[in-house]
């Protein structure tokens, strides 16, 4: 599998570079060896994904075909129904557990940290009229207010010892999506 998804990386950068580029440049890139990346060239070419032409004795010319392009294509479609499966089953875990915690008679979700799933947990919040804030850091005094907090820490959030501890009305984000 690691061999494919090098070709293809090798693929996509060849189709992206408007000029020639050089075989010490691709290999710089995807983190391989000169020779790794010379035979992944050779691989490509014998598949009939890209075309070689010495341009002279230090320059040589790549250039992907249409059939490399086909190929470029499905991985990204492939990659695309990935992510959609990806956010549905997001979305699916964390409105239920929004509604969980609106059971639990919290009013409030406060996420802390960046978070790459916000919109969805936003979303969610929206769907079970909970309401719904995002911080970079956790605020002091978060609970100390009349209104139900629920404190929600991003997958990017580390917190520090006493948060950890902390565990009624509190959750971590991995753990959420996980079902951990």
């Amino acid at each position: 599998m690691e061999a494919v998804e090098h070709e293809l990386d090798l693929l996509e950068h060849i189709a992206k570079s408007a000029d020639s580029v050089h075989q010490r440049d691709l290999a710089r890139i995807l983190g391989l060896s000169l020779g790794m990346t010379n035979a992944i060239i050779r691989r490509l070419a014998h598949k009939g994904w890209i075309t070689i032409r010495k341009v002279n004795n230090r320059n040589i010319h790549y250039a992907v075909t249409p059939s490399g392009i086909e190929q470029i294509t499905r991985r990204s479609y492939r990659f695309f129904r990935r992510t959609i499966r990806n956010v549905v089953f997001y979305r699916d875990a964390i409105e239920a557990f929004v509604r969980e915690i609106k059971a639990r008679d919290f009013e409030r979700i406060l996420l802390i940290g960046h978070s790459d799933l916000d919109f969805i947990i936003e979303h969610a919040c929206g769907l079970s009229e909970i309401e719904y804030v995002r911080v970079e850091s956790s605020p002091q005094g978060a609970r100390k207010s009349n209104r139900r907090v629920f404190l929600l820490y991003s997958e990017n959030y580390s917190p520090n010892e006493e948060e950890k501890r902390d565990r009624e009305g509190t959750a971590f984000l991995h753990e959420v999506v996980s079902g951990a």
